[in-house]
């Protein structure tokens, strides 16, 4: 299973695209934070307008139901950027040189296949939901107070776009650390050890970053 990495940075176009990007994705990452935060709110105030005024939030599952987007997507090409998402490194992590850049091209590109079919696939499910000529321009709605449930469906094929502009970015770095034979690509996460992990968090922590 991966590690903690690291994205390296210089003044190359790839490393200026990539960090462009990761604005972007901070911004979409923490909108998903404030949903969770925002959750937490509306669960404090359903409960204890049940409690203590015998209302609760009205339509409080309904209000679940449109944030579990934003809280289970906003987040991913975040993630990627970071090498955080979990993955088995018991055969790429034995691998190094050209061999560990082809391997991460490799597996790279068949992820970016699965998430252009995902983006394909979600955008029909928005685009079935989605009509101007409806009702708050939609064909359907939750079931207690009745929201439209497009915007929803519409951050599932964003969210998956977003990250499949980062593994694009990726596929550069390790093509372009593959046809170079660089040691420390840029815009790609390098696996960090456990003492390199400890050792950038201590110097975080006394200011020395």
């Amino acid at each position: 299973m991966a590690g903690a990495a690291s994205v390296l940075e210089d003044d190359s176009v790839l490393s200026r695209i990539d960090r462009g990007l990761f604005r972007i994705e901070g911004w979409l990452a923490l909108i998903s934070g404030l949903a969770v935060a925002g959750l937490m709110f509306l669960a404090v105030a359903s409960v204890g307008g049940r409690n203590f005024l015998n209302a609760p939030v009205p339509g409080y599952v309904d209000w679940i139901e449109q944030a579990m987007p934003l809280i289970a997507f906003m987040g991913v090409a975040y993630t990627q950027r970071l090498g955080g998402h979990i993955r088995m490194d018991i055969v790429i992590g034995a691998f190094s040189g050209r061999l560990l850049w082809a391997a991460e091209f490799l597996t790279t590109f068949l992820i970016l296949v699965v998430m252009v079919l995902l983006v394909w696939g979600s955008w029909a499910h928005f685009d079935r939901s989605f009509d101007f000529g409806a009702p708050m321009w939609s064909r359907d709605s939750t079931m207690d107070i009745g929201l439209p449930i497009w915007p929803a469906k519409l951050l599932a094929p964003v969210a998956f776009g977003v990250l499949c502009l980062r593994l694009v970015i990726q596929l550069w770095g390790y093509a372009r650390a593959f046809v170079l034979g660089l040691v420390e690509p840029v815009a790609v996460p390098l696996v960090e050890s456990a003492a390199e992990v400890a050792a950038r968090e201590a110097a975080t922590v006394s200011g020395n970053d």
